[in-house]
């Protein structure tokens, strides 16, 4: 979320950084000033209501202590009439100011000034290579043939149950699958200095707004409606009913009223940790990790990875969060890339870091490093994790602070998140990258260990 006070100090600069990620922003500064403009229109008229009305009382008492009944009914009926209007005005100041906390709420963050400029991954800047890639004396196969043949994952059982983009994976998969995720969350607890916490999975609106899913992307969302008993469904009924709600208003009455979202990522909870709070400088920054399961409906264009677990409504990640101060953040964004790399570094995965463009970023973004792992099943590199430095975008929408420790006025902290990383495309990474001709599948000596010693899959 922006600060309007901000748009209107620079909106050329405003316009200027906006019209990086799409030239359909084009304007949007003086669009927000003039809903401001109207907000602070009603602002006015309200302040001079309410002046001439305590000036208008006060006259009453002069008026009747100087006889003038005349002129004291005449301020009462003046008072009266304002008591009336006020509350018409009342109701314009919210209209007004929802219609700019809306209007906001759909613009994304600035991009930084070393972003980038494109309108879509063909923009992406590469940063660095690293690893070899191994070269095979057979033609790779990609996970799902390697995982169905081991019999060891199953979509067509998934489908059964849940139907497409889901599977279920059985035996040693599953249990590597395991193994990803305590080993990930051992290296960044035990190494990089992140706290590993157990969030819940379902979260309200709120949070959702707070790290900017939501309102923009709800269509991608999955929602959960908890099923009212026969009591509690004629209580909200009558309730409705003497609140004059009908039809469409009362189901979405009901809706508001026990409504939930499946996070997307764990970065929704654990961001909103600090949540309408304001903390202490020196208990920053603050670093979270959760390895948590992940809803998405979003699944990707049509017709694109329907096959295998590269695209899936449901998938395991390992989530890096950092709360910082705004001289700190760029640091920390550096710092939490590395993390992400170290994971494919000691698994021994070829990867490359890009930096993505102003079309490519996500929207709570202000900079954006990809972390894009080889696999050689499919001959090309793909995302396995994304870090990004949001600045205060989302600590305004959250209203997170912090107290500076010299004193003065709290200030918004700067967040960040990251995968650190996608557990289900690590498990793709290492069936493609350790797998023999014979379709077995090596186990890499990092997560031996979490294996129960177990050296190959077959």
């Amino acid at each position: 979320m922006h600060d309007i006070k901000q748009i209107r100090d620079d909106p050329e600069a405003f316009d200027a950084a906006l019209e990086r990620r799409d030239r359909e922003f084009e304007g949007t500064a003086g669009r927000l000033i003039a809903l401001d403009d109207a907000r602070r229109a009603v602002i006015t008229r309200l302040q001079v209501m309410q002046e001439r009305r305590n000036a208008a009382s006060k006259e009453i008492g002069q008026a009747k202590r100087e006889g003038d009944e005349a002129r004291a009914n005449s301020l009462m009926a003046e008072v009266a009439d304002l008591k009336d209007t006020m509350p018409v005005e009342e109701a314009a100041l919210r209209k007004a100011e929802k219609a700019l906390h809306d209007a906001l709420a759909e613009v994304p963050n600035l991009p930084l000034p070393d972003v980038p400029n494109g309108p879509d991954e063909t923009a992406n800047r590469l940063e660095r290579e690293v690893g070899d890639r191994r070269s095979f004396d057979f033609e790779p196969k990609q996970h799902f043939e390697l995982g169905e043949t081991l019999g060891c994952m199953d979509f067509e059982l998934a489908a059964k149950l849940s139907g497409a983009r889901f599977v279920v994976l059985k035996g040693p998969l599953a249990r590597l699958e395991r193994a990803l995720v305590s080993f990930m969350l051992d290296i960044h607890t035990a190494e990089h200095g992140y706290e590993e916490t157990a969030p819940p999975l379902l979260v309200r609106r709120a949070a959702m707004f707070g790290t900017a899913q939501l309102p923009k992307f709800e269509e991608d969302q999955f929602a959960a409606v908890r099923a009212l008993s026969p009591e509690e469904r004629q209580a909200l009924m009558t309730e409705a009913k003497y609140s004059g709600l009908l039809g469409a208003e009362l189901v979405a009455s009901l809706w508001q009223s026990e409504h939930f979202w499946l996070i997307p990522t764990a970065e929704v909870p654990l961001t909103n940790l600090v949540r309408e709070d304001i903390i202490a400088e020196d208990t920053l920054p603050r670093r979270y990790t959760a390895g948590t399961p992940c809803f998405r409906a979003e699944a990707g264009a049509a017709g694109k990875d329907t096959r295998g677990m590269i695209r899936q409504h449901q998938f395991s990640k390992v989530e890096l969060v950092s709360v910082t101060t705004p001289e700190e953040s760029l640091a920390e964004h550096e710092r939490m890339t590395a993390c992400a790399e170290e994971v494919l570094k000691r698994l021994g995965l070829p990867y490359r870091v890009m930096t993505l463009s102003t079309g490519d970023m996500g929207f709570a973004a202000r900079k954006t490093y990809d972390i894009e792992v080889w696999l050689p099943g499919q001959g090309a590199y793909r995302e396995i994790s994304s870090c990004s430095v949001c600045g205060d975008f989302q600590a305004r929408r959250m209203d997170a602070r912090y107290r500076p420790k010299e004193g003065g006025s709290p200030r918004f902290v700067h967040t960040l998140n990251g995968s650190g990383v996608a557990v289900g495309r690590a498990l793709i990474a290492v069936m493609e990258n350790y797998q023999r001709a014979d379709g077995s599948i090596d186990v890499p000596a990092a997560l031996r260990p979490y294996m129960g010693g177990l050296e190959r899959i077959g």
